[in-house]
């Protein structure tokens, strides 16, 4: 792995669960803005991608939350609320537990 950009010394003092959080706000602004939340949102609206990031991100917040600590809720609560809104955005919904990260997260 090349650490040019990130030197080692500073990745020593970053809690895990530090690390964890940042990634998945990553993922959410991401998939914030593929469901078209974005300020000029329909101009970016692409629910293929968004349906994977969501995924992604519920496998994240899903297999970490027992180490989450603090982060855990919002993070759970952030996730929910992109589910909800790629449900809102689809021109066709996905039947009930069958939606971005359902499978992991259960029903929204």
């Amino acid at each position: 792995m090349n650490t040019d950009s990130v030197p080692v010394r500073d990745l020593v003092s970053v809690p895990a669960a530090e690390v964890i959080a940042s990634t998945a706000v990553h993922l959410m602004s991401a998939a914030a803005v593929k469901c078209g939340l974005a300020e000029d949102g329909a101009e970016h609206l692409d629910l293929d991608e968004a349906r994977k990031l969501i995924t992604a991100l519920a496998g994240l917040v899903t297999a970490a939350r027992p180490d989450l600590g603090v982060h855990a809720g919002p993070l759970r609560d952030g996730l929910q609320t992109l589910q909800r809104a790629f449900r809102e955005a689809s021109p066709i919904p996905d039947e009930p537990g069958e939606g971005p990260g359902e499978k992991l997260t259960g029903r929204v």
